[in-house]
This record gives structure tokens, C-alpha cells and sequence, in this order.
């Protein structure tokens, strides 16, 4: 059974004083889960986690784990200006993007960011607007499906990202005679897996291809970004990932491919947002209405504008009903926001215990692409997000929307 990090009493605390909806994170969770991420991978000495700001790009979040030793995974200007702002930079922040616009390259460049390409011809794109900087990355595409035991996980050959392998080495060889010394190697091959698995085999195919690039190229490769894709357990019957385990797996086909070949310096880098964020927040809502007619309708304060993932993906998302967690689920609900859309739905056909006007509705799993995601279809505000101390005290660390932010930027 999913439980809540917060208490009714304390969210009734919080809702006194910050009315819903609100997005919650558990700052003890997200400190103890950091922990337990650097420990399954103190193995490697150059280990460092590059959090995806894409995730939950809120400050407080981001220095929480900053000071935990993290650095920055940055795709926009947006999130650069963002990560210099928190007096990170440097190799500090990896900046992973697509369809680079100029100005995002030249501002990754004065930042002194580890910049990853996602194409080839990026390279030139990037020499005639700062040059090459002496440690850059590739991002590579093995095409067709990537599989763990027998069992499709994703199809990297469906996705925009990356490069083929010869389109890789050739990159290398390109960048080493630009000046290029240190070269790293990034994928991202499957999304959200709850496997402890997918580190391991995605591992074993980049690590060979290092070994490769080093043979056939002369590149001194000296790290491997396994990016993000280890999931989270969203409904209460999956089993969630063993990072101690992750972690050991990586370090076994470590030690069979790369330190064979004269690679046991290569430092191991990652990318998890969704794993580092997701279980350690919430969106916090209240029942306002209710409807009966061919179906239960639940209206809560709530839309898909705050949490999007239910309605673009069809996402579970587990719902605690608060004061109610031992109540019979005997109500089969539809738990609705007030979009005019008939997909802004949290939950369809859910058994819950009956809910009455006014009670909290605690919707799990919302840490990361949660807030981030949100938008103002119907000129909805998006909500604010408060961040529940380790002491037990509260921190409003991004305020709600309010009108004039919606009508700034229109011209009458």
C-alpha cells in the first residue's frame, strides 16, 4: 500500500495557511534517496548524478540536491540561466538538447558546460559559434528496439535523439582533430523502467562502445552518461527499483568490459529525475463538488493544468483519500478537474472510499514532470509547491499563479 508523507493534520496545517492545490515534497525523502544513489555507486570514483532539471525545475529542489553533491542536467536556456543563477557551472551542468537554437550553444559554452550533441552536424554548428571545448559528449542511438530478456522496453529507432554508431565515431574523430580531449558517450534508450536491469544492459552496450570508439578512433574516453529511464513504482502492486542493486550490476559488466581494455578511469555519470523526485511528491487537492449521473464524478480544485501526466498518457497516479486511508473502497469515482476537456481526469473508474466536499485528496507520485509540465489552457493558474522540512516545518518555494502573471505578456 502507497502512504503518504504527510499527515492529514499537517497538510490541514499547510492548506491554512497555503490554500490547495499545491504541489508537496518530502525534503527528508529526497536527501535520504540522494544517499542511497551515491552509496550504490561509490564504486566509481568519478560518479556524480547530473539531476534533469526538466524534472521539477524549482530552486529549492535544485540546490537541495546541489548540495548533495549533484550537478545540473540542462535542455534549454530556461534551465542554464536557472543553474547559474544557483552558482552552478562549469562541469556542474551537462546541457543535453535537440534542435540546439545558436544562442543556447553560446550560453552552454559561456557557462563552461559539459555540452552533449545530439548529431553530427552539430559539430559545426558549435565550431563556428565558440569552438570545440577540450570535453564534450556525443549521444548515441543504437536504432531498432532495445529489449531486456526477451521484452521490448522502448524504440530508440522511433526517436529524434542521437546518433547512429558511425555517425558517433566519426564524430569523435571530427572532434579530436578540432582540439577535443576528453570525450564521453550518452543514451537514453527506455523510459520509466522498473527493472533493475535496464543500468546494466544499457551499460553493457555503451561501455563496448567505448571500448570501440578507443580501437578504432584513438578517443580518450573518460566518462559514460546512462542518462535517466530507472522508474518509479506508480501503482502500489510494482515492486521498486533496487538501486543497490542497479549500481552493483553496472559495476560488474564495469569490470568485465571497460577495465579489460584499459578503461577502469572512465567515470560513470547519470541523469534521474523522475527516480530522484517522483515518490517524494505530491499534488495536494480538495473535493469540491460531486456529480451523479451515468457515472460518480469527483470535482476537485485540481486540474490536469497541475498534473498532466493522467491526462496526455493516460498515467496512473495512486490517490489517498486523507483521514480515509482505512476506509473500504467502495465508491468507484471518476476524479475530475474543471477543464473543459473530457481527459482532465486524475483517476477513471478508481474504487476509493466515499469522499466527501472538502476532503483532501493526495495524489501520489508527482515529484517529477508533475509542476514542470503544467499549463494555462482555459487560463488556468498553475499551483504553487511547498517543500516539507526534515524538522517538520513548511516552505512555500514557488508561489500559485495569480492573474497579472497571466495577462503579462498579452498586449491589449
Amino acid at each position: 500500500m502507497k502512504k503518504p508523507f504527510a499527515t492529514l493534520e499537517k497538510l490541514e496545517e499547510i492548506a491554512a495557511r497555503i490554500p490547495t492545490p499545491f504541489h508537496l515534497y518530502d525534503e527528508r525523502g529526497i536527501v535520504e534517496n540522494a544517499k542511497r544513489l551515491k552509496a550504490a555507486f561509490a564504486w566509481n570514483s568519478g560518479f556524480r548524478e547530473y539531476f534533469a532539471v526538466k524534472a521539477t525545475p524549482t530552486p529549492a529542489i535544485l540546490r537541495l540536491l546541489a548540495d548533495m553533491g549533484c550537478g545540473l542536467d540542462c535542455a534549454s536556456m530556461a534551465e542554464l540561466v536557472m543553474a547559474e543563477k544557483l552558482g552552478i557551472m562549469g562541469d556542474g551542468i551537462m546541457f543535453s538538447s535537440n534542435a540546439t537554437p545558436d544562442g543556447e550553444f553560446i550560453k552552454a559554452a559561456q557557462l563552461g558546460a559539459i555540452i552533449n550533441l545530439d548529431d553530427i552536424t552539430h559539430i559545426g554548428a558549435l565550431k563556428n559559434l565558440t569552438g570545440i571545448p577540450k570535453k564534450i559528449c556525443c549521444r548515441f542511438n543504437p536504432g531498432g528496439s532495445f529489449e531486456i530478456a526477451n521484452k521490448i522496453m522502448d524504440n530508440p529507432g522511433d526517436a529524434k535523439y542521437g546518433m547512429t554508431r558511425e555517425q558517433i565515431l566519426t564524430a569523435f574523430r571530427e572532434l579530436r582533430g578540432l582540439g577535443a580531449e576528453e570525450l564521453g558517450i550518452h543514451a537514453f534508450l527506455a523510459s520509466n523502467t522498473v527493472s533493475n536491469d535496464y543500468y546494466p544492459v544499457l551499460a553493457s552496450q555503451l561501455f563496448q562502445l567505448a571500448v570501440d570508439a578507443k580501437r578504432e578512433t584513438g578517443a580518450n574516453i573518460t566518462f559514460v552518461n546512462l542518462s535517466g529511464g530507472v522508474g518509479v513504482p506508480y501503482r502500489p502492486e510494482q515492486q521498486p527499483n533496487d538501486i543497490a542493486a542497479i549500481g552493483d550490476g553496472v559495476r560488474r559488466v564495469y569490470e568485465e568490459i571497460l577495465v579489460p581494455n584499459g578503461l577502469g578511469d572512465v567515470a560513470i555519470y547519470t541523469e534521474l529525475g523522475r527516480f530522484m523526485l517522483a515518490p517524494y511528491g505530491a499534488l495536494v487537492t480538495r473535493a469540491i463538488r460531486e456529480k451523479h449521473i451515468y457515472k460518480e464524478y469527483i470535482g476537485v480544485d485540481a486540474s490536469a493544468c497541475d498534473l498532466m501526466r493522467p491526462a496526455i498518457y493516460g498515467a496512473y497516479h495512486h490517490i489517498t483519500v486523507m483521514g480515509k486511508e482505512n476506509a473500504l473502497s467502495d465508491h468507484i469515482y471518476d476524479i475530475t478537474g474543471a477543464l473543459c476537456e473530457n481527459n482532465d481526469k486524475f483517476a477513471i473508474d478508481r474504487a476509493l472510499p466515499k469522499i466527501d466536499g472538502g476532503d483532501l485528496l493526495y495524489i501520489h507520485d508527482a515529484g517529477a514532470h508533475g509542476r514542470s509540465m503544467g499549463y494555462n489552457y482555459n487560463g488556468k493558474l498553475r499551483c504553487g509547491e511547498v517543500l516539507l522540512k526534515s524538522d517538520g516545518s513548511f516552505e512555500l518555494i514557488r508561489r500559485a499563479e495569480t492573474l497579472d502573471d497571466y495577462f503579462a505578456t498579452l498586449i491589449w
